[in-house]
């Protein structure tokens, strides 16, 4: 690892961080559903009481509910049942939350146009629930089908004329999970098979479980094609999934595992570095041997051939700017996923999604991911499968 290379490392123990994080939970999870209730069943309805009554008793059930679902389904248990209730129940609050505050931005309009309660908010409960309804709805489909393709091109000057119009195929962020999506990673394999790929890379986030709980999901990964390479680093949640187990399936499968190394791809006398780090959390997560490391992954390579690096996270992009790297594939943002929650990503991360120029040399390619995590929805974020078309200067 060079001198100065950014990782993660394991947090400090400190008294007092256990009850810290309960407060934290507990104030999230208040906002979360205490939002909506006020807007939704208290506010200025004056429902009947037996109404108001099983609206707050729901709420409060929901949350009190929530935290122990996500701990049982996520937490050392991994009980699918429970994670998958978990999600979804994650993905119906944060839409009704997001929209039950702008509901409130409609009430006050009302409220100027000179419309009373109880009129007023049952106005704006209804326009609530039925916009939240169409988005998850419309959210669901949008992330259980096959992702669409996304075709671009990208100008490498530093690449050989003979690599003209190379073909390379980005899937990141599958997140293999408590949802058996085994039919539909059929489905993407089928898609990626139709593009005659050159190169198909796999930018890390397989699966969220370990290689036993989601081997039949990944075995179609096996069949893909690629003329010249399939290639694969690890993300984020491989370290909590037992990530060398991943790195070991994934080569099982026949997928070149570029754990902080590179491969030569050669076609028409004119040669690419592909190239991977591992995630940036690696180094925190306690797995020997697994840190992001550029130097070792490009270590003997020629300096006048152009480099192709894979890393997941887009903030990676500050060591691949440092070696001289031609062209980053990321994943990790999503998207955002579920709108707006992009805002947050970007507080994390240079880069939410597309194609974007760092430094004098170095580009990047952040997909919005061609799976999903967690919550089953995507809203204003669709996920692609990416076609990377690379052409000479």
């Amino acid at each position: 690892m060079s001198v100065g290379e950014t990782v993660e490392t394991e947090p400090r123990r400190r008294p007092g961080r256990a009850a810290r994080f309960g407060l934290i939970v507990t104030a999230i999870v208040l906002l979360l559903f205490g939002v909506p209730w006020w807007t939704l069943v208290w506010a200025g309805n004056r429902w009947p009481g037996a109404v108001f009554a099983a609206g707050t008793i729901l709420f409060a059930a929901l949350a009190a509910a929530f935290p122990v679902l996500m701990f049982s389904g996520h937490g050392r248990r991994h009980r699918d049942g429970a994670a998958r209730t978990a999600d979804t129940l994650l993905g119906v609050v944060w839409v009704l939350f997001v929209w039950s505050i702008l509901g409130n931005l409609l009430r006050a309009v009302l409220a100027v146009a000179g419309v009373a309660d109880p009129a007023r908010s049952r106005v704006v409960t209804a326009v609530v629930a039925l916009i939240a309804l169409v988005l998850l709805l419309w959210g669901y489909a949008e992330a259980m089908r096959v992702s669409r393709v996304r075709r671009i091109d990208v100008t490498v000057p530093r690449l050989g004329p003979g690599l003209d119009g190379l073909r390379v195929v980005l899937l990141t962020d599958t997140h293999y999970g408590p949802i058996d999506r085994a039919r539909w990673s059929r489905g993407v394999v089928a898609v990626v098979n139709s593009l005659d790929a050159d190169i198909v890379a796999h930018t890390g986030d397989i699966a969220d479980g370990e290689v036993a709980q989601r081997r039949e999901q990944a075995a179609p990964l096996g069949d893909v094609r690629a003329k010249l390479a399939r290639v694969y680093v690890t993300g984020n949640h491989e370290y909590f999934s037992g990530a060398q187990r991943w790195v070991e399936h994934m080569a099982s499968l026949g997928w070149e595992a570029l754990h902080n190394r590179h491969v030569v791809v050669s076609r028409g006398g004119s040669s690419l570095v592909v190239a991977g780090v591992d995630d940036r959390t690696a180094a925190g997560s306690g797995v020997p041997g697994h840190h992001m490391d550029h130097e070792a992954a490009l270590r003997g390579t020629d300096p006048s051939l152009p480099v192709l690096l894979l890393a997941h996270q887009p903030q990676q992009i500050t060591g691949a700017v440092a070696h001289g790297v031609d062209l980053q594939l990321s994943g990790h943002t999503h998207g955002g996923q579920i709108w707006p929650f992009h805002y947050l990503v970007r507080l994390d991360q240079p880069v939410l999604q597309g194609l974007s120029r760092h430094g004098e040399r170095t580009q990047l390619y952040t997909s919005r991911g061609t799976g999903f995590w967690g919550p089953p929805f995507r809203v204003f974020a669709p996920s692609e499968i990416t076609l990377l078309t690379l052409r000479r200067g």
